[in-house]
């Protein structure tokens, strides 16, 4: 089972690394998941995900109070905004929809986290 875990503890760190570099794609998220699969398989890893300079204080903010900065916050909810746009000026009407519905659950759920 350790295996697995971190097998999949992997696969998200590569999943984040490419949200790092691509702006549609989340980081943070998949860094949790990976936290969760190498606290079960290699706890050295986790610690080095918890201490990085950069991502470390989000993880551990989410972790520790399910907290997510305004920064961020800010972040995410105008990267889905932005899509919504890009939705309209590409699919436009009835596809825009599902971008607002996106935006409202999603942008509304992450608004309400404290900070």
């Amino acid at each position: 089972m350790r295996r697995l875990y971190l097998a999949a503890g992997l696969f998200f760190v590569g999943l984040g690394a490419i949200g790092a570099a691509l702006p549609i794609i989340p980081t943070v998220p998949f860094l949790l998941l990976a936290v969760f699969c190498f606290a079960r398989s290699n706890p050295a890893w986790e610690q080095r995900i918890l201490d990085h300079p950069h991502w470390g204080p989000q993880v551990r903010d989410w972790r520790e109070r399910g907290a997510i900065s305004r920064q961020a916050k800010v972040m995410a909810i105008g990267s889905i905004a932005t899509g919504v746009g890009f939705t309209w000026l590409t699919l436009g009407f009835p596809w825009v929809w599902i971008s607002v519905a996106v935006l409202v659950v999603g942008g509304g759920w992450i608004a309400t986290r404290p900070e």
